[in-house]
């Protein structure tokens, strides 16, 4: 089977997911992290069933010698804790609280036909773009890129 008919079998899997937990769903979202007003607590399941089968497999996929359908896995090159690291993730949580999506998502929410996520993914790619080209200038050597 092509790898890339295994991901599209994948994302169409997670979409709907996303969907019957209503991940897709931005009011349902801005309701879980409201914790201080009127908290919503039913997306921890969603979240703590992801943390629990990635608690229980991740070691053990990673000690196989490639994934099914790649040559290599595709981790990150270091753990450190950096500047870089904490003002991205500062700046996803801001996103994701303003806005209620994050980027899988509001990709699966494409297919509602709203422009709420369009422009979501528009600001995201642009955000995205600034961080290439400023991670550029902080660093100028050369970037790798990552295999298709």
């Amino acid at each position: 089977m092509s790898k890339h008919i295994v991901a599209l079998t994948t994302g169409i899997l997670f979409g709907i997911g996303l969907a019957i937990s209503q991940m897709m769903n931005p009011e349902k979202v801005l309701a879980f992290l409201d914790v201080a007003g009127d908290w919503d607590p039913s997306l921890a399941l969603v979240i703590g069933g992801a943390v629990g089968v990635t608690l229980l497999t991740f070691r053990r996929i990673l000690r196989l010698p490639a994934p099914l359908f790649a040559s290599r896995f595709e981790v990150p090159g270091t753990d450190a804790i950096d500047s870089s690291l904490l003002s991205g993730a500062v700046i996803f949580g801001i996103g994701w609280g303003l806005s209620g999506y994050c980027p899988g998502p509001a990709i699966a929410s494409l297919t509602i036909g709203s422009a709420e996520p369009g422009i979501f993914i528009l600001a995201f790619i642009v955000g995205n773009a600034l961080a290439i080209r400023w991670q550029a200038i902080k660093d100028p050597s050369p970037a790798t890129v990552a295999p298709d």
